[in-house]
């Protein structure tokens, strides 16, 4: 008998990808979502069109499945998360928990929450030469505003779950996901898609903005490291927070420039220092994933944004064919 589970986010673009990854291996999978796949048709068993902020919707979400992916959130790019603390908190915070509930009382064997690097204190990541955060990082506190406090008290919610009630739960830390199927324009982009967005609308030598002085540095993963690590993550028996990101750190400038040569275009950049930009410096320690999982994300940037690149610019001359809607 095939293992059922849901993903939840699979709307979204590394829900989408996970569902297409659970089905390549078998699982019978419920998407749910307040949307639908934006770019192309999902693949999942059953798709439910539901708001899990509410606590009947999350009943139904989990009604007869063994693993759950949590992976919905009211979520999206440095601007988004900055300008919408209260939404993004209150929101998130009932997703979550009503999610937890339901799928405890459904006695779900296996619950697996997407926690995201923005639980890091701002105290550690004020240099572009940032020390590569550990797991152990995240203490004391003092992440993000809004998005950050709502993701570091689900982690301890899923801790006091597994203590109290037995269910066993994971936690990934994710780090920067980027790949094809991602919003890719409408103020929710991340910075990879928003980019590649830029230079394929550019022309040969011409000029682009970018937030912040470009000095900021990331690491970015490609979203099938991302799946792979989500899935070895919920079949792994190691019950706290895993970084699951790439160690492969990078300024905002060369990610231009590396996005601009993968383009076959030459690109000024204009700052724009009025922009919100994050913290200064951001990476993934994997010391911890490759100690419990034997494997670490490891798809080379540029390969990635290649591939980001050429499904981007194919949107951007979609979208600029007359009478096309998208």
């Amino acid at each position: 008998m095939e293992q059922r589970v849901t993903v939840t986010g699979a709307g979204g673009f590394i829900g989408h990808h996970l569902v297409k990854n659970l089905k390549q291996r078998g699982y019978w999978v419920r998407g749910v979502d307040i949307k639908e796949p934006e770019y192309e048709s999902t693949d999942a068993d059953e798709f439910l069109l539901l708001d899990l902020r509410t606590w009947e919707n999350c009943v139904q979400a989990v009604d007869g499945v063994e693993h759950v992916y949590h992976l919905a959130a009211d979520m999206g790019g440095i601007g988004y998360i900055t300008a919408n603390h209260a939404d993004i908190a209150r929101n998130d915070i009932l997703i979550n928990t009503h999610m937890l509930e339901a799928s405890r009382k459904a006695g779900v064997f296996r619950f697996l929450f997407s926690s995201s690097a923005c639980i890091y204190p701002e105290y550690r990541q004020n240099e572009a030469d940032v020390t590569a955060l550990k797991e152990d990082d995240a203490y004391p506190a003092m992440p993000e505003e809004g998005y950050g406090w709502e993701k570091l008290f689900t982690e301890k919610l899923c801790q006091y779950y597994q203590e109290d009630y037995e269910i066993e739960t994971r936690v990934a830390r994710f780090h920067n996901v980027y790949g094809p199927l991602g919003t890719w324009d409408g103020g929710k982009e991340k910075a990879p898609a928003a980019i590649s967005r830029k230079i394929a609308m550019a022309e040969d030598v011409d000029e682009i903005d970018i937030w912040g002085d470009g000095s900021q540095t990331r690491s970015f993963m490609y979203i099938d490291d991302c799946v792979e690590g989500v899935y070895r993550i919920m079949h792994s028996e190691y019950q706290m927070p895993l970084n699951l990101g790439t160690d492969e750190l990078v300024t905002i400038n060369e990610l231009v420039d590396t996005v601009a040569r993968i383009a076959g275009k030459q690109i000024e950049k204009k700052h724009d220092l009025s922009k919100p930009q994050g913290v200064r410096g951001r990476n993934s320690d994997n010391t911890r994933i490759k100690e419990i999982l034997g494997w670490a994300p490891s798809i080379p940037l540029e390969q990635g944004l290649a591939d980001t690149y050429r499904w981007v610019a194919e949107q951007v001359r979609t979208a600029a064919v007359p009478g096309h809607t998208r």
